[in-house]
């Protein structure tokens, strides 16, 4: 365990970006973290280093993501049809099936030492998932969980017509995590028709949109995600 524990968590708020530029910038925090963490196994406990904790927000241009388990096929545009909806195409290191990001939706990356906090990565994952729970509610939208199954639902219980609105993937190493949620808000769902969303095919997807028949306020949604996390977690949000 970490000699000093830090709870204080730098938060950015990165507006519109790239995906790949994005996920450059997550590796990068990801390895000076891992890094420090290399150093300080070779140092008296007096003299470790403290390590940092980040947590990102950011909306992507249309991409779909494919995770280390997913399935290729669950991809159902070729290189054309990607050029038709605007989209591009990555496979990355995180667990999870294929996803989509886009306009409309919030994207978390929390980018942590979990040695600061707990190291619990079922435990990480559900106070994740219940950031999101808690901020729906705040908006009249009952949310929860499925079994066996990452992520935030409605009609979790009944399960009548369950659909998601928050997909969770994560990486995690020496404790340190990366990539994280993406919460439709205003999203786009006709999507998630080009992809059989996290390998589910037989439930569906929506949005805060969808479900209030109405647009929401994203910064107002953030705040309250940014909110919910921080106090969740126990941790000191610097801007």
């Amino acid at each position: 365990m970490n000699q000093v524990i830090n709870k204080k968590v730098k938060f950015l708020d990165l507006g519109q970006k790239d995906y790949k530029e994005t996920w450059d910038f997550q590796e990068g925090l990801f390895a000076q973290i891992v890094e420090k963490k290399i150093q300080n196994r070779k140092l008296a406990p007096e003299e470790q280093l403290v390590t940092e904790n980040y947590l990102l927000f950011v909306e992507h241009p249309h991409v779909y993501t494919l995770g280390k388990s997913g399935e290729l096929s669950h991809l159902l545009l070729d290189e054309v049809g990607l050029a038709d909806k605007q989209a591009t195409f990555y496979k990355i290191n995180r667990g999870g099936d294929i996803t989509y990001h886009g306009p409309g939706q919030l994207v978390g990356y929390p980018i942590l030492d979990l040695e600061n906090f707990f190291t619990d990565i079922h435990k990480y994952l559900r106070l994740l998932e219940e950031a999101i729970i808690l901020t729906l509610a705040e908006y009249g939208i009952e949310a929860g969980r499925i079994d066996g199954l990452t992520g935030v639902w409605l009609d979790p219980v009944e399960q009548k017509n369950p659909r998601k609105i928050c997909a969770m993937g994560v990486k995690s190493s020496r404790w340190v995590t990366m990539h994280g949620f993406a919460f439709n808000i205003n999203t786009n769902i006709e999507y998630f028709n080009n992809i059989v969303p996290c390998g589910i095919p037989d439930k569906a997807v929506t949005s805060m949109h969808l479900e209030l028949g109405r647009p929401v306020d994203e910064n107002e949604v953030k705040e309250k995600v940014k909110m919910n996390i921080a106090r969740l977690f126990e941790m000191e949000l610097v801007d």
